[in-house]
């Protein structure tokens, strides 16, 4: 199983520019799992940002974010990215890797999901 996930990448940058977040995860059984993207800004519920399914076949983005954000993994490392392009001041958050055992569901809410890191804060300045 997934036992523990640890983000970085996070930062303070300009509106139009780029980040990118990694999420290293520890146990042999990463690449059996789907994986996410999440954000809390504050004052606000968390609320999904991207998914990618356990074979990578499938992923799929919050309109928000569609066309600016890309999420990927890999496997080797166990690790899942979510590249951040076109940034706006409205996507500064608390940005939250998750994982779940894959299945046939394809959760976009934070109930879908067993492991959590603890978050990498993005602030984008306009």
């Amino acid at each position: 199983q997934v036992q523990l996930m640890v983000e970085s990448g996070g930062g303070l940058v300009q509106a139009g520019g780029s980040l990118r977040l990694s999420c290293a995860a520890s146990g042999r059984t990463f690449s059996s799992y789907h994986m996410a993207w999440f954000r809390q800004a504050p004052g606000k519920e968390r609320e999904f940002v991207a998914l990618i399914t356990w074979s990578s076949a499938t992923t799929y983005y919050a309109d928000s974010v569609k066309g600016r954000f890309t999420i990927s993994r890999a496997d080797a490392k166990n690790t899942v990215y979510l590249q951040m392009n076109s940034l706006k001041p409205e996507d500064t958050a608390v940005y939250y890797c998750a994982g779940t055992y894959s299945s046939s569901w394809l959760p976009t809410s934070t109930s879908g999901y067993n492991y959590w890191g603890q978050g990498t804060q993005v602030t984008v300045s306009s």
